[in-house]
């Protein structure tokens, strides 16, 4: 995210450089103030040690930012989550703060096109003892969600959480929906799309942002919550 200045009457606050900030909150202060209180003194090691590994990789802005890591800990928490499925990994941030917070017998179907990158963090994974939770399938995702359709997987998950290509967005959700159980939660990361959401269609952005933009608009006009939470976190609950 390029630097920028947001300039008061009594003081100049500059845009902070956290891996993963995708806040759209319009005070950076405010942000520090929720990373400093509340996060980061709660943030496992594990999580930290990954966060930093990542924050040396080329594509750090693809991670799941810290106060997002908490708050989809928090949520499998309440929800007594057990059962969960990640379609898209990258280092595997956001998967270590599901494994560390399912119990000791939960499961997570892991999926994503690069397995490189999920090694990157696999070594912290298997330190944080919660590598047996995870069963990591490197390809496409849309064919192994069709064949657990034919395989009458219907209902088998608590949680599934989806950062992946915002293209198939509505295509993951047409699957998942019968995969999730009755009452459980799927998760799409990214569905504020850098504020380009709400943005004119003509509105200067760039090329990924303008590309990817219509497709989470597309999403975003099914039965959700959205939470302003990291780059927008919309969650959707299945009721029959």
């Amino acid at each position: 995210m390029a630097e920028e200045k947001q300039t008061t009457t009594t003081t100049t606050v500059s845009r902070h450089s956290e891996v993963g900030h995708k806040s759209l909150l319009q005070s950076d202060a405010l942000y520090q103030y929720i990373l400093e209180t509340s996060v980061y003194p709660r943030e496992p090691e594990a999580m930290k040690e990954l966060r930093d590994i990542t924050a040396k990789h080329p594509w750090n802005l693809m991670t799941t930012s810290a106060d997002e890591g908490q708050f989809l800990a928090m949520l499998l928490k309440l929800i007594n989550a057990k059962n969960t499925m990640e379609i898209g990994v990258y280092t595997g941030y956001s998967l270590l703060a599901t494994a560390l917070a399912l119990p000791e017998d939960g499961k997570i179907l892991a999926m994503d096109i690069n397995r490189e990158n999920y090694e990157l963090g696999l070594p912290v994974i298997e330190k944080a003892g919660v590598a047996h939770k995870i069963e990591f399938r490197e390809g496409p995702a849309l064919p192994v969600l069709d064949q657990m359709l034919e395989d009458a997987c219907h209902g088998s998950y608590d949680f599934i959480f989806v950062d992946a290509d915002k293209d198939n967005y509505i295509n993951y959700h047409k699957r998942l929906i019968d995969l999730v159980k009755v009452g459980g939660v799927i998760g799409y990361d990214n569905t504020l799309w850098n504020g380009s959401v709400a943005e004119p269609a003509d509105a200067p952005m760039r090329k990924y942002v303008r590309y990817y933009r219509d497709f989470v608009m597309e999403l975003n006009k099914i039965e959700i919550c959205m939470l302003p939470v990291g780059d927008g976190i919309t969650l959707c609950r299945r009721i029959s």
